[in-house]
């Protein structure tokens, strides 16, 4: 009898920790009203997830997964609207983007290697290939399960919680080396496994390599964007493709536009919110938060929730 539950019990491991979290493909039709609501709570969803250091695949996963949204829990639709989340980055600090690139290009012009704004454009160029290239190879093979995400979450929050501690944050924005990308760029792939957070891991790198809060903070965003918009267009794309092959509902169109709009609003908020919060504070806030929340997962899961 002993034998046959600890089979059982590992067989359910195992279920739980392969277990594909939302369905790949949207594929019938959804009832305007309700498919309205939903876009509007996912983009509320994936805008306030995207940039707090709590992962917003493990949000809308767990989300869609209690309300039972298959729909538009696929994961083409919700990787579809974090377009919003890549117009509010590219808004929110279009000033700062857009003299990155100015001083760069300045910088390879008149070959002066010593330059802040190149060496932080190609620390976040060469910050974004490890995670782009191992997401590409990986991308449908990387599991899902609720058992990840509460792991994941409790790993994540600890690391925060050292890199909190232990952190010398005695470094500044202008300060960021080429090396800075590198390190923190390997951080950032980290984040394919759903409950890591791509901005928690880069903040926590970031944090351990001795930045300032805000400063870990805006060079995560930063060095997320380009990340984040390819990923986005690629899922994009393929949405379109999709809709010309009549395998999405008709209305699919007017469902990502309101998530999308949703999303941009909520992630413009989550960013001027976490930028003013770390100017004063430091994150111990989120690191009980993924605690909670991953072990609230455990709990359930123990109590039978199948996820």
């Amino acid at each position: 009898m002993t034998t046959i539950l600890g089979l059982n019990s590992i067989d359910l491991l195992l279920s739980q920790l392969l277990q594909v979290g939302v369905s790949s493909e949207v594929t019938s039709q959804v009832d305007l009203v309700q498919g309205v609501i939903q876009a509007f709570i996912l983009g509320i969803v994936q805008g306030i997830t995207e940039f707090l250091p709590i992962s917003s695949t493990a949000h809308l996963i767990i989300v869609t997964k209690v309300f039972a949204w298959k729909e538009l829990g696929s994961k083409d639709f919700v990787d579809a609207i974090q377009f919003g989340s890549v117009i509010a980055i590219l808004w929110y600090f279009w000033a700062v983007i857009s003299g990155l690139a100015k001083g760069a290009i300045t910088a390879f012009k008149t070959k002066d290697w010593e330059s802040e704004d190149g060496k932080i454009v190609v620390g976040i160029a060469v910050g974004t290939i490890p995670a782009l290239t191992i997401g590409f190879l990986l991308k449908d093979v990387i599991p899902e399960s609720s058992l990840i995400i509460a792991i994941m979450s409790v790993i994540m929050a600890t690391l925060l919680g050292l890199a909190e501690k232990f952190g010398t944050r005695n470094r500044g924005f202008d300060a960021l080396e080429i090396r800075d990308g590198i390190l923190v760029g390997l951080g950032q792939t980290l984040a394919l496994v759903p409950g890591v957070s791509r901005s928690g891991s880069t903040l926590t790198t970031g944090l351990f390599l001795g930045l300032q809060r805000e400063a870990a903070a805006k060079f995560s965003f930063l060095l997320g964007f380009p990340t984040l918009t390819i990923a986005t267009l690629y899922k994009s794309l393929k949405i379109f493709k999709m809709f010309q092959s009549g395998e999405l509902p008709n209305n699919i169109v007017i469902l990502l536009v309101v998530g999308i709009v949703s999303t941009f609003i909520f992630s413009y908020l989550s960013i001027a919110f976490l930028i003013k919060y770390l100017q004063t504070k430091n994150t111990m806030v989120f690191v009980w938060y993924r605690l909670a929340f991953g072990i609230s997962i455990l709990l359930a899961i123990a109590a039978g929730w199948q996820g």
